[in-house]
């Protein structure tokens, strides 16, 4: 079973649907939309582990030019 996330970016001003649009391109995220609010994309993205979805975060989503911050919450199932 493959691991997800949702991942909340903050970005800089007038950049959200760009980096929203650039992470929609990236494999292994599922969505990705801009919102309003203290975060302003919401991406759900998805790994074969941990580890590899880490990679994709750091090597893939963070380095999208715009983004000023991530905040990666892996989903649970209890």
């Amino acid at each position: 079973m493959a691991v997800q996330a949702y991942i909340l970016v903050q970005t800089e001003v007038g950049k959200a649907a760009d980096v929203a649009r650039a992470i929609g391109d990236i494999a292994g995220v599922t969505l990705a939309e801009d919102v309003t609010g203290p975060y302003d994309v919401i991406v759900r993205a998805e790994g074969p582990s941990m580890d590899e979805l880490g990679t994709l975060v750091v090597s893939s989503i963070q380095t999208v030019p715009g983004i000023t911050r991530t905040l990666t919450c892996p989903i649970v199932r209890i």
